[in-house]
């Protein structure tokens, strides 16, 4: 109801304005019971209300959020398989309907054949001779037909003859199964495996602009044109000259820029240690063929191939990397590029479809429509042999999901589906069993047939997986090449060197024991694993280094030359006194992270000809990506804000509002507990997904909206949880101030430090992120109410974000303090160094602090990377 108020305002003795009544009523809500001179208002109702309807959502969130994405996926499950089987249907249909050709073609090709024979045979039927010769050299129908002594006349009936009813019988019933193909409702012109979505001609009704929108209509298309690639293929098994000719000049199949890189006295020089980790590496992978990098441990195999994609930091790199035969950075084709690390970093709650739609969606080209990006994925499901858990998670630590091995063939199909033209992987087959490895090959051949360029650090391969590579790089301790060149000849050139493999033996295996020094390697030539380096420079009339001459001279070919051998281990550089080393480390320190914020802001010219989604359209995927995560951790999020309700619940009991402080104890303890509990909350936002974030921005990924995204999805739980955390407080401490301003406030402190915390985890780790989210709250929190005796201090505390948060609460509590509180209200206030009008300014003050907090995370993330 609404009382009558006259006010006016009058100076305080604290210079302050403050609002004074003749008589102090207050506007009281509906439901409640309030005295202008009672320090508090009874609002239990309204309470009570609050408090079941939260309660009835938090058991809904909690017991049907996996229902929400599980139901949508069956949806989606059902229509993809039921488009799957409507054209494997078709699929089936158009093999009937061709084999009903050719048969029908046969037959009156062969028809024809008897009747030309027929009437070319006429004039010889007279002679009894040549009837017999005619009759021991055709068949029983030609000499039927042979043996009619009269001409044949259109008034004759065909059928007449028992061949000729057996013949018209036949056509009958192939053209009866014919007109049943051609009748069929469930075939479907529109998705004829013969459409040629790109071509200017249009079969059937189908019409050459319009695109496959609905569910149902794009998965009919990929599962089509899936089909059609496996006839392809069928028909690859035995090519004839036409037929290559034929997929020489087609043009249905993008293009992809093709890639060959080659390196030549690539070194690479640890600087921190001085020591060399690859050596003289010269050599090329090309396009269209499969690459394998072999050796034992610490041969630089991953090195080798980090210097190939750029991202060998801290090392000081000489010698030169073209690609397609131009010094230019590989960073301008960061697009079109693809490096699969050794760990499997996937998100572990999303399932394998998603993981892959989403790479598909941000790393495709932005024109490429939507059938097209649908069929990339299946192609690349179907390939990998993931259809039997494309549905499935891929499981975390604490969430069992699927296999190893699916999830590895997972990892590596993140790289496939955005179609690159060079494809680097660190170890892909490591902890896969010999079929999931060949599967794995069989899927990379797929497409290296379509000019990738592929290579792949393997160790010790079945010999069934080794003779599936193309290409070998053997690189023995200290980044030394052995050999370089076809996996055929490798075994011919060992021989050459009187290295023969004994029975039973892999090779791969028999190499990599000789390079680690295990077994012998024989042979009349006298030739130990350490020349073997040697041995293949002299071969390919390489230079030597200075330090190997000594060895190169032993097989006659140099003089040694006694210039001074270079340390490859790097122990030979003079002693530092142990300041020196304290700054040679420092020094490296910065450098390399020097190094990595140049790479990081230093944009390179695109030279991929790639037009990838704009940042717009990838914050949509990620907000799409993030939601999916977010429910499906909603239990989670349901036990935080139990917690919440329990805090609420607990500091409301314990504190009450009286005159002398305007419930300043109830709200320093709010301050404290909600920023503890919604820091560590938001610290799960970045500190979980680091890897995630330094994969996907290596590739090509906005950074900015990967961060937007994350920001827009936790701005759920800034707008809930205030109302969480106030249904229990405020309904037990009965403040004078309205519900609206006490939300407010603290809508404006949860946003704040959800920013704060972004900060700390991405800076810190996850165990020191969260002693500092539990430190922070408390010492700002002290800082901000002691006395301001000094003006440091006073200063100080201006950069706390709880004095703000603090100053707010008390304000809006004591501002609907009226008549016999006036007095004790303006005292209150001069003491705590708080102005009444002032309560505008610290909600504000929150708000650019979040802000702030955020643009020192992002750049933050941008700037700390991986060491």
């Amino acid at each position: 109801m609404y009382c009558p108020t006259t006010t006016k305002s009058a100076p305080c003795s604290s210079g302050h304005y403050c609002r004074m009544g003749s008589i102090s009523q207050t506007r009281c809500f509906k439901l409640t019971s309030c005295n202008s001179n009672a320090e508090t208002q009874n609002m239990g109702v309204y309470g009570i209300m609050l408090i079941a309807a939260l309660s009835t959502l938090l058991l809904i969130i909690y017991s049907c959020s996996d229902q929400v994405l599980s139901t949508r996926e069956r949806r989606m499950a059902k229509s993809r398989e039921a488009a799957a089987r409507s054209v494997r249907k078709t699929s089936n249909a158009q093999k009937r309907w061709k084999a009903a050709k050719d048969v029908a073609k046969k037959s009156a090709s062969g028809l024809q054949a008897q009747l030309s024979r027929t009437f070319s045979r006429k004039k010889d039927v007279a002679d009894p001779e040549k009837v017999k010769i005619l009759s021991q050299e055709t068949p029983e129908v030609d000499i039927q037909l042979v043996s009619h002594s009269r001409p044949v006349t259109p008034n004759m009936a065909p059928s007449s003859s028992p061949v000729h009813k057996e013949k018209a019988r036949g056509s009958s019933d192939l053209m009866q199964m014919m007109h049943e193909i051609e009748n069929d409702p469930d075939i479907d012109d529109n998705h004829n495996l013969e459409v040629k979505t790109r071509d200017k001609t249009v079969k059937g009704k189908a019409s050459k602009e319009k695109q496959p929108e609905t569910h149902s209509q794009i998965f009919k298309y990929a599962y089509a044109q899936l089909e059609k690639e496996k006839a392809q293929q069928q028909e690859n098994k035995d090519l004839t000259f036409s037929r290559v000719v034929n997929m020489a000049t087609k043009s249905e199949q993008r293009k992809r820029p093709l890639m060959e890189i080659s390196f030549k006295d690539l070194t690479l020089i640890l600087k921190a240690q001085n020591k060399i980790i690859l050596r003289c590496v010269t050599g090329k992978i090309k396009p269209g063929r499969i690459t394998a990098v072999m050796g034992p441990s610490g041969a630089g195999k991953t090195t080798f191939l980090s210097a190939i994609a750029g991202k060998a930091f801290g090392c000081k790199m000489t010698g030169s990397v073209l690609i397609n035969g131009k010094a230019e950075s590989i960073h301008s084709y960061k697009k079109i590029i693809g490096f699969v690390p050794q760990d499997d970093i996937v998100h572990g709650n999303l399932t394998v479809e998603e993981n892959l739609r989403f790479s598909a969606q941000c790393r495709l080209p932005a024109g490429l429509p939507k059938p097209d990006k649908v069929l990339v994925v299946e192609r690349v499901i179907e390939f990998l042999g993931l259809q039997s858990v494309r549905n499935s998670l891929v499981g975390t630590v604490e969430k069992r999901g699927i296999s190893g091995g699916q999830r590895k063939r997972v990892n590596v199909g993140l790289e496939m589906v955005m179609e690159p033209s060079l494809l680097m992987l660190d170890e892909p087959t490591s902890g896969l069993d010999s079929a999931s490895s060949q599967l794995l090959l069989r899927a990379l051949k797929q497409e290296a047939l379509q000019g990738v360029n592929i290579c792949m650090v393997v160790h010790q391969p079945s010999y069934a997986l080794f003779n599936m590579f193309d290409d070998l790089i053997l690189l023995a301790k200290g980044g030394l090449t052995v050999y370089h060149g076809p996996v055929k000849k490798v075994e011919e050139y060992f021989a050459g060197l009187g290295i023969s493999i004994p029975e039973r033996i892999n090779p791969p295996d028999y190499f990599i024991d000789i390079l680690e020094g295990i077994v012998e390697p024989g042979g009349s030539s006298g030739v130990s694993y350490k020349d073997l380096p040697v041995r293949w420079m002299l071969h390919n009339g390489y230079p030597v280094p200075l330090d190997m001459q000594k060895c190169a001279a032993k097989f006659g070919n140099l003089t040694p030359n006694p210039a001074k051998e270079i340390d490859p281990d790097g122990f030979g550089h003079d002693e530092r006194s142990f300041a020196g080393e304290l700054w040679h480390d420092v020094r490296h320190v910065v450098e390399l992270e020097g190094e990595k914020i140049r790479f990081k802001f230093l944009k390179s010219k695109d030279l991929s000809n790639r037009e990838t989604p704009g940042i717009f359209k990838q914050y949509k995927y990620f907000l799409i990506r993030i939601g999916k995560q977010r429910l499906r951790e909603s239990k989670i999020q349901a036990i935080d804000y139990l917690i919440l309700l329990l805090a609420g619940a607990c500091l409301g009991a314990l504190s009450r509002g009286n005159d002398q402080t305007f419930g300043g104890a109830g709200y320093i303890h709010t301050v404290i507990a909600v920023s503890l509990l919604c820091k560590i909350a938001a610290l799960r936002s970045f500190s979980l997904d680091k890897l995630h974030y330094w994969r996907e921005s290596d590739s090509g990924m906005s950074s900015l909206a990967y961060f937007l995204s994350r920001d827009t999805i936790d701005h759920f739980n800034t707008v809930v949880k205030p109302v969480v955390y106030l249904s229990m407080f405020y309904f037990f401490t009965y403040p004078r101030s309205t519900f609206a301003d006490n939300y407010i406030v603290l809508l404006c402190l949860v946003y704040c430090v959800t920013g704060i915390a972004y900060t700390l985890a991405i800076v810190f780790k996850p165990s020191a992120a969260q002693l500092w989210s539990v430190l922070l709250p408390v010492v700002m929190t002290l800082v901000a109410t002691q006395t301001k005796d000094s003006t440091f201090l006073k200063n100080v505390s201006k950069l706390c974000y709880p004095k703000w948060a603090l100053e707010a609460f008390v304000i809006a509590n004591a501002e609907r303090y009226h008549g016999v509180w006036i007095i004790t209200r303006c005292g209150s206030l001069m003491k705590s160094g708080y102005n009444i009008h002032d309560w505008g300014l610290c909600v504000t003050i929150l708000i650019v602090m979040g802000v702030i907090a955020r643009a020192i995370a992002f750049s933050s993330m941008l700037i700390f990377q991986k060491k």
